[in-house]
């Protein structure tokens, strides 16, 4: 698919560099980008394996400037990346791709952009852009599911959260990976060292950086929440089996004396004084009742019932 940079992006047929001076947008697969790649004058033999891509970079080369895109998805940050290539010049930019992810961008783009002053910088960063799009919401999604879960643990009512807490902190994880490579790759964008683009329109790049940096620093901050609320969980658990022992304690204190009388007199002496006495089983029930009573008012003056 080829693009021309107008007021919006037009579809070509093909790319005539000598007819046209709008910047173009080319998007290949593999294969394609094989056969066509002499035809973009880049200077480069750039053989594109795209299984073996795993991070978003770009790099500087003596008349290009190329790189690859590792994306999360964003319905499950867990799932495989989505992977895909790209090259670039004063005259425009070229995408490999084999999953169909960037004609989707570029679709977006399409229905929702329109540009008083078109140009190279600014398509890229509408691109970037489409990327990051729905990461705001997503990370304000699990920020209410954080406080949810939050507030559930200091209410008694959550079950075991450690496998969903796990899981979203994994996904911070990676997405913050994610941020850090993009920030990598506008920062080596916004440099400009090769003359690419127009001084002034490297602004968009570092607009992106800032919105990009918010994005990381959000995501850190989930991520110190998500092993907040780990060790809240786990403090919880504590005073619980801290109230169970207690409990237990209370319950042995004032059983002890009660047992240590059974057992005084459970001896087979054959000369027992209090034996003989008809008030001592009432006397000794008495003696019972009043050390379970004083037990119970000496704990509760201490506050441990």
């Amino acid at each position: 698919m080829y693009y021309y940079i107008k007021n919006t992006l037009e579809k070509a047929v093909e790319l005539d560099f000598k007819e046209h001076s709008s910047k173009f947008v080319a998007v290949l697969t593999s294969a394609e980008w094989l056969e066509s790649r002499d035809r973009f004058d880049m200077g480069i033999e750039m053989d594109i394996d795209l299984s073996a891509v795993h991070s978003t970079k770009a790099e500087v080369n003596y008349d290009s400037l190329t790189g690859t895109f590792s994306v999360p998805d964003r319905e499950n940050i867990s799932a495989p990346n989505t992977n895909f290539a790209f090259a670039l010049d004063e005259k425009g930019i070229v995408f490999i791709d084999d999953s169909g992810f960037v004609n989707g961008v570029i679709g977006n783009i399409i229905n929702s952009k329109r540009w008083t002053m078109p140009s190279l910088e600014r398509f890229i960063f509408d691109f970037l852009e489409q990327i990051v799009s729905r990461d705001q919401q997503i990370l304000e999604r699990f920020d209410k599911e954080l406080d949810t879960i939050e507030s559930n643990i200091l209410e008694g009512d959550e079950k075991d959260p450690s496998v969903r807490v796990s899981r979203i902190r994994s996904d911070l994880r990676d997405l913050r990976v994610h941020y850090e490579q993009l920030l990598d790759l506008s920062q080596e964008l916004e440099e400009n060292e090769n003359d690419f683009f127009n001084e002034d329109n490297t602004r968009y790049f570092h607009l992106f950086s800032q919105r990009v940096s918010r994005l990381h620093d959000l995501t850190t901050s989930l991520r110190d929440y998500s092993i907040q609320i780990r060790d809240i969980f786990k403090s919880q658990l504590d005073i619980k089996q801290n109230r169970i022992m207690a409990l237990l304690t209370i319950i042995t204190s004032i059983f002890m004396p009660l047992t240590l009388i059974a057992g005084w007199y459970g001896m087979n002496f054959k000369y027992m004084p209090e034996l003989e006495i008809k008030a001592a089983y009432p006397i000794v029930i008495a003696a019972s009742i009043a050390i379970v009573v004083v037990s119970l008012i000496f704990f509760k003056k201490k506050k441990w019932l």
